[in-house]
This record gives structure tokens, sequence and C-alpha cells, in this order.
């Protein structure tokens, strides 16, 4: 299995954001590499510049992708299936559309804050045709941004509904009492993170 896993945070989330969890990974015995970007971009270039990104490791790696970060694991692993990887994790990522995203973007300064990705939260169906593990946390503590502009119609972690991380394909999924911020610092996330990679399954 690649010993190597590419870190990708969310939009508003800085790459230092993801180096505690780098931080145990790399004692897990992985090589870890956080990936940088601007997500307020178009999400079609941050798409291409993930794929020059997974091409330039030149060797397999696995995926590990938060909110936005998630988003644009799936779709880039999903556009790019010749990309050699090992397994990908999405951990509280609206690949099936955000309803905060939405009621963000009805005004003016939400969408001065998303900036151009606003166009990939729109209701969609996700699918991983992959045959590679593809496992999916999502939080269930309501304990975010979304909270603001109101309350969510169903189990969500402040932010992102626990509907809107399903994918079509996955191999597994798990539910954890973790706001959608805190789902990057969580030991319980670390410790389901070590069990997919490691075989596949957070089981």
């Amino acid at each position: 299995m690649p010993r190597d896993v590419v870190l990708v945070p969310g939009l508003w989330m800085p790459v230092a954001g993801f180096w505690p969890l780098a931080r145990h990974l790399r004692r897990a015995g992985y090589i870890p590499h956080c990936f940088d970007y601007r997500g307020r971009d178009s999400f079609a270039a941050s798409v291409k510049q993930l794929e020059r990104y997974a091409r330039a490791l030149g060797r397999p790696a696995h995926f590990v992708g938060h909110s936005l970060g998630g988003v644009l694991v799936l779709e880039t692993l999903v556009a790019h299936p010749d990309l050699p990887i090992g397994c990908a994790v999405l951990l509280g990522a609206p690949v099936d559309g955000c309803e905060t995203g939405r009621r963000l973007g009805r005004t003016r300064i939400g969408r001065w804050m998303m900036g151009r990705s606003f166009e990939r939260w729109q209701a969609r169906t996700a699918e991983w045709p992959r045959p590679e593990p593809l496992g999916v946390v999502a939080g269930t503590l309501p304990l975010g941004l979304g909270r603001i502009l109101g309350a969510l119609p169903e189990r969500n972690d402040g932010v992102v509904c626990v509907s809107e991380t399903e994918v079509r394909g996955m191999a597994d999924r798990a539910l954890v009492a973790v706001g959608h911020s805190g789902l990057i610092f969580s030991r319980r996330v670390n410790a389901l993170l070590d069990r997919f990679l490691a075989v596949g399954r957070f089981g």
C-alpha cells in the first residue's frame, strides 16, 4: 500500500490547519503532503491543479480531503481514473451539494466569501466508479457556520448535512459526534483514518 498521503484542506482552511493531522500520519509511518490551493478560485482550475500535483509525486498516494477539499479529491480522482492511488477518505465533504453554501450565496458578502467555489454548492448526485476504496466520515455535532444562517433540516456537523456527504459506490461511511472544523483534529477521526488507510474499511 502507498505510504504517501495527500491532504487537501477546505475552502477557508489554511494548509497549516492540517499540520496536526500530518504529524499524526508521520508518526504512523506515512509521508504526508499538504496540497495548497485557493478555494475561492475556479473549481475546475483547482481540479487541474490537484491533478498536476498528484502526477508530480510520481507514485501512488492516498488522498484525504476535508469539506471543499474532499469534493476536490472526489472530482479529481473520478475525472482522472488513470491516476494511481491507494484509497481516498472524505471528511465532512458536501459532495452532494451544500444547503449552507447555497444560503450563504444569497448574500453579497457570502458570495464574496465563497468566490467562484459557489458554483459547486448546487444539489447533485456524487458517484465513485473507481475500484479503489473510498471512505466517508460525516460529523453529527451541529457546531459551525451553518447555525448562524438558520437551522439545517437534518443531522449535520454545523455546516454540512450528513446526507450531503453520501457517495454512490463508497466502500464505507462513519458518523462521529464532531463539528465540521473539528473533524481534522479529532482523535476518533484519526483512528478511523488509520484503519481505512490500512485496510480500506472503518470497521
